[in-house]
This record gives C-alpha cells, sequence and structure tokens, in this order.
C-alpha cells in the first residue's frame, strides 16, 4: 500500500513540475500531446483515475467494474469520448478535478488491504492482474506514459516564449516537434 501511494505521489509531482512553468494559453495550445491540448490531457487523466475509484466501489461492493473493464478494453475509445466530454472545460475546474479524483483514490485505496491489492487471481475479470497492476495502469503509469511529451511541450513552449514568440503546435506524443507556426509576440511598424 505505501509503495503504490508513494508512486501515485511520485507520478503527480513529476507532472505538475512539468506544467508549473506554463501560462493558461500554453496549456489550451491544441496539439501539445499528439493532437490534445494539456487541458484535454489533464481532463483523461482524471477520467481514467475517476473510472478507477468508481471500480473500487464496485469491487468493494462485490460488483464487476463493466464501465473500468469496458475502458481498458477500449482505451483509444475511452480517450476520446472524455476529450469530447470536457472540450472547453474551465482550467480551474480541470485542475481541481486533477487533485480531487486523486483524492478520492487515495482515499479509496486505504479501505483495501494489501492482500486484496496484491491477489492476482482474487478478481477474475482483471485476468491474472492484481488490482494494484490495474491501479498503477490506469494512474501513475498513464501520466508516466504521457510525461516525455509534456516536459518537452514544455521545454518548446520556453523556448519559444525566450525567443519572443508564441507557438501554435507543439509536440507529439511519441516527442517529435510539431513547432511549425510562430507569430512575434509584438508586430514590428
Amino acid at each position: 500500500m505505501e509503495q503504490l501511494l508513494d508512486k501515485l505521489d511520485y507520478g503527480r509531482e513529476q507532472l505538475l513540475i512539468a506544467l508549473e512553468p506554463l501560462p493558461d494559453e500554453a496549456l489550451l495550445a491544441p496539439g501539445a500531446v499528439d493532437d490534445w491540448s494539456i487541458a484535454a490531457l489533464l481532463a483523461v487523466l482524471t477520467a481514467w483515475e475517476a473510472e478507477m475509484v468508481t471500480a473500487l466501489l464496485k469491487l468493494d461492493q462485490g460488483k464487476k467494474p463493466e464501465r473500468l473493464l469496458a475502458a481498458l478494453a477500449n482505451p483509444d475509445e475511452f480517450n476520446r469520448q472524455r476529450v469530447a466530454e470536457t472540450y472547453g472545460r474551465p482550467l480551474d475546474r480541470v485542475f481541481d478535478d486533477l487533485m480531487k479524483v486523486r483524492l478520492q483514490l487515495e482515499e479509496w485505496l486505504e479501505t483495501f488491504s494489501d492482500r486484496r491489492l496484491a491477489d492476482n487471481k482474487r478478481y477474475k475479470w482483471f485476468n491474472g492482474r492484481s488490482l494494484a497492476q490495474i491501479v498503477a495502469q490506469t494512474s501513475y503509469e498513464n501520466e508516466a506514459r504521457y510525461l516525455p511529451a509534456v516536459q518537452k511541450f514544455a521545454r518548446s513552449w520556453e523556448q519559444a516564449a525566450n525567443n519572443g514568440v508564441i507557438p501554435l503546435t507543439a509536440v507529439s506524443a511519441n516527442g517529435s516537434n510539431q513547432l511549425n507556426k510562430e507569430f512575434p509576440d509584438e508586430q514590428s511598424d
């Protein structure tokens, strides 16, 4: 349990450190991570953890976590739907949801014993994977998957801003640079 909570904290800390220097317009810029803005990415990360919280509630009641299983079976579709649902959500709400859901996840995890989290045979729906592995997949591993692209985007944004330009597109999740349009902050007369 402690190791799981530590990994959750570390992953979130790394993500927030990467985001810290970015202004609001950078967080809303399309194409920051593949086609998504950082705000859309954060909404997707939040949605996965919210689905995990709902699954923990279902598991605690002895029920099958149908929605989580469907999301795990088709993660691209789950991500696409979450981006569409949260498009245009205010940044304050995006960050508030991100923090609240993580707190709920940690609180729910504390209700599960180490044995329930580690037993890879307890929840047959997870096909030999432990609950801890599913939690990892839907939380800190998900954050870690996108962290390099977020970091690269932040570096590119800062570099462009330091050079007096505003980037309109950014970095894909595979790390390729998509900064293809830049405009000066001030127009010369």
